[in-house]
């Protein structure tokens, strides 16, 4: 059964309200389309009523990222979601989220620093600020994040942890193809040859875990071992390869906290992150 889709805030109140009356939970999960079987993993996760939202966020766009060019597949991504168990779509439109004479933004300081922040700048702060109106306009119980985005989802429970949103922030295991790629819309981006390479970056990533578990706990040595790993899968532009600490997303000089290796590697002019817990 496709889940119904409403365009404006005063209709997705309006079936939430219902839904709460009813005694139901209320989860969400926010995209910005063009849903893979990863998107599917989180409505799947998701218990009670099931709001989807699609929405491609312009003010998480850097100027030299095509904001015009990303894939909109709204009938497609209604079937995967009524397959999934969704309960319902919101899908407003840009002028919807962003009335005229919108000025107030939400920045979180540090985590959205470095990493992916470093080399889209701003990007955080756009997602952060579309993330608070979402949950301001859906006032879900649970959230559903995946894990393939470990800095967007430690910032948003970051946000919702001190501003006190209401919301449990959940994050999902990241979905992999059968040869460890992890499932991201980008993905289609891909050429032939550069899909073929793709999963050696998952595949570098566990080669740095191994260096972990087998004793070596300098961040510097590790980051130095992945990042030539990287390098040499053909084609490939290594924009960051980082041990950071798990919790706070800053640099580590020894591996004694929790810690994840995370990386952003360029495959012609697709861009692709992953990342890995080590301890």
């Amino acid at each position: 059964m496709l889940p119904p889709i409403v365009t404006t805030i005063a209709d997705v109140r309006a079936a939430v309200d219902a839904a709460r009356a009813a005694q139901k939970p209320i989860a969400f999960v926010p995209t910005m389309g063009a849903l893979h079987e990863g998107h599917a993993a989180l409505v799947r996760a998701a218990r009670g009523f099931v709001v989807v939202s699609i929405f491609v966020n312009p003010t998480q766009f850097g100027p030299k990222e095509d904001f015009a060019k990303y894939p909109r597949t709204i009938e497609a991504d209604q079937k995967l979601c009524g397959e999934a168990g969704a309960s319902l779509i919101f899908a407003p439109g840009v002028e919807e989220m962003y009335p005229t004479n919108s000025v107030t933004f939400v920045d979180v300081a540090k985590l959205g620093d470095h990493l992916c922040g470093a080399a889209r700048p701003g990007h955080f702060r756009g997602v952060c600020t579309v993330v608070l109106k979402l949950f301001n306009i859906v006032r879900p119980d649970v959230a559903h994040f995946g894990a393939k985005d470990y800095q967007q989802a430690r910032i948003i429970a970051q946000m919702v942890r001190d501003l006190n949103v209401p919301v449990e922030v959940r994050v999902e295991p990241t979905i992999r193809e059968a040869d460890g790629l992890a499932l991201s819309s980008r993905n289609r981006y891909l050429s032939a040859d550069e899909r073929a390479v793709a999963p050696r970056i998952y595949q570098m990533l566990q080669a740095t875990r191994v260096r972990a578990a087998a004793g070596e706990i300098d961040a510097a040595r590790l980051e130095s071992a992945l990042a030539a790993d990287l390098a040499t899968i053909p084609g490939a532009r290594v924009d960051y390869a980082r041990v950071v600490d798990a919790e706070t997303l800053q640099p580590l000089a020894r591996l004694d906290r929790p810690a994840v290796a995370a990386v952003a590697v360029f495959l012609g002019t697709t861009r692709l992150i992953d990342n890995l817990v080590l301890a």
